[in-house]
């Protein structure tokens, strides 16, 4: 076990930090701050083993062993090679460099790659006259350069191979759900294993696999054969064998986890993938496709990804959206649906209201996680019931008795007897069009078109359009035919007959052919 407490990067996807945050807080990290696709904390070196081995929603544990500030290649040149390289490397031992760069200065990552592997041979080659190898696939010593414009970090990655590929997991289908995002679906709904989870359309079964981890609150790690610090100078194994073999923390379940699907291709891949994550026992899978689901017998939750992809059509996608709307309005009342997708009409024909929408990716797309309290009867009744989610409690009545701001009871009345404010008095509607009220108090006729008076008290007639248009100067033209209209100074007479026809490419192709057979 390290002294000193140190640095540590957590890296994640977009939409996780917080969950991610709140396990490292549950680990007992210090020094938690989240940032974007990343939390950062401090601990000692079981605290990194940790992180690694038990860690739902990381996809990489760092850790930093160098910041600093370079405007071009040849300052992050400098800063590597002045680095104490004996404490992580020596000549015996294969490296790799994983390069993350957002900057104007350095807009190509393997030439930043090159320039550290540079720096990191130049200085053993300089000291030992060795110098170590580099290793693409599995090397001993995993090295991540992350450059922000001129803030350059360079960290160990403890971790290697994505922490998302836990080692259960057989053989999958097409476009499977990543493991840390489907850990972080199941944290994000608070369930811990306190009621049956089903996911009715379960693919190669990661949800169950993941759910059911959680129920019994199993270590990701178990299931990996190696990590990256296994490889380090200073690993400790007598410590690392102490937290992989630690189950102190594991529970019981007492409810089930269902997964259902409509592929028998799916279905057998899920049955291998349960089996080697030794739940079996947690996990009841059914070849069953998802118009058949029916009200379960105790309370349950669903979490579900359906398809969304562009693999489908948008006729059979949004069908699809429509039915999981209809059979969770008929058979799952009173029970709590979470739904990951990303477009807009999927969750419009729904037809539910969501309580929760959260942001999230799921590869490259921006998805969103809903909830939805399916509840049974009426949603006043369901609003008035007392649920968590509604503390204010406000009653919907009829019109004819709604409550006011004070709570006193008011009836509107028939729009005849209704009064207005001011001076003015009531009126009774009849059939008829009553008169008009001016601001003088005056009562006025409504008068004919061909009547009304102008300001300068002259009756004129109304004409027909076409006769004349009055202009601004107020005097009357006649309008004159277009034949004798004048354009730019130059009259021109407009003849009945059209201009001819632009020739189309048949039309000419056939005149052309048509010329060749006369000669």
């Amino acid at each position: 076990m390290s002294e000193q407490p140190f640095e540590m990067i957590a890296k994640t996807f977009q939409g996780l930090e917080e969950v991610l945050a709140q396990e490292l807080t549950s680990l007992g990290a210090n020094d938690i701050e989240i940032g974007r696709r990343m939390v950062s904390f401090s601990g000692d070196k079981e605290m990194m083993y940790k992180a690694n081995f038990c860690l739902r929603t990381a996809i990489r544990i760092l850790k930093p062993i160098k910041h600093f500030k370079a405007k071009d290649a040849d300052e992050v040149y400098e800063q590597i090679k002045a680095i104490h390289w004996e404490d992580y490397l020596d000549t015996d031992r294969t490296f790799a460099i994983d390069a993350v760069v957002f900057s104007e200065e350095f807009r190509h990552s393997k030439f930043v790659s090159y320039k550290v592997k540079d720096a990191i041979v130049d200085y053993f080659r300089e000291k030992y006259e060795k110098r170590p190898s580099v290793r693409i696939s599995k090397p001993d010593v995993l090295l991540n350069i992350h450059i922000a414009e001129t803030k350059c970090t360079l960290s160990l990655d403890s971790s290697g191979e994505s922490l998302h590929r836990r080692g259960y997991r057989q053989e999958a289908v097409e476009a499977p759900l990543n493991e840390v995002l489907a850990a972080g679906m199941i944290l994000m709904t608070g369930w811990k294993g306190e009621c049956d989870l089903i996911d009715p359309m379960c693919g190669s079964g990661t949800i169950p696999v993941e759910a059911a981890l959680i129920a019994r609150n199993i270590s990701p790690g178990v299931f990996r054969k190696e990590f990256a610090f296994e490889k380090w100078i200073d690993f400790d194994q007598d410590l690392f064998d102490t937290i992989y073999n630690d189950d102190s923390q594991e529970r019981e379940f007492e409810h089930k986890i269902y997964g259902y699907d409509n592929s028998p291709k799916a279905n057998e891949i899920a049955i291998n993938n349960i089996k080697a994550a030794g739940v079996s026992k947690d996990v009841v899978l059914k070849l069953q496709p998802f118009q058949q689901f029916e009200q379960p017998a105790k309370k349950s939750i669903i979490i579900m990804n359906p398809p969304y992809g562009e693999r489908i059509s948008t006729n059979d996608l949004l069908g699809l959206y429509s039915m999981i709307g209809e059979r969770l309005k008929h058979a799952f009342t009173g029970n709590t649906a979470w739904i990951l997708s990303y477009r807009e009409e999927c969750f419009d024909q729904i037809g539910l209201k969501p309580t929760q929408k959260i942001p999230l990716f799921n590869g490259a797309l921006e998805c969103e996680f809903r909830q939805y309290e399916i509840f049974d009867g009426k949603y006043k009744e369901f609003r008035d019931g007392g649920d968590e989610l509604n503390k204010e409690r406000k009653e919907f009545r009829p019109a004819s008795g709604e409550r006011g701001e004070r709570g006193e009871r008011r009836e509107f009345r028939p729009r005849e007897r209704r009064e207005f404010n001011g001076d003015r008095k009531p009126r009774e509607f009849s059939g008829d069009r009553r008169p008009r009220e001016f601001k003088d108090g005056e009562k006025r006729e409504f008068k004919p078109r061909e009547r009304r008076e102008f300001k300068d008290g002259e009756k004129r007639e109304f004409k027909p359009r076409g006769e004349f248009r009055r202009p601004a100067d107020g005097e009357r033209r006649e309008f004159k035919p277009r034949e004798r209209r004048e354009f730019s100074g130059e009259k021109r007479e407009f003849g009945g007959e059209r201009r001819p026809k632009a020739e189309t490419y048949p039309e000419r192709k056939r005149r052309e052919a048509g010329k060749k057979e006369e000669e």
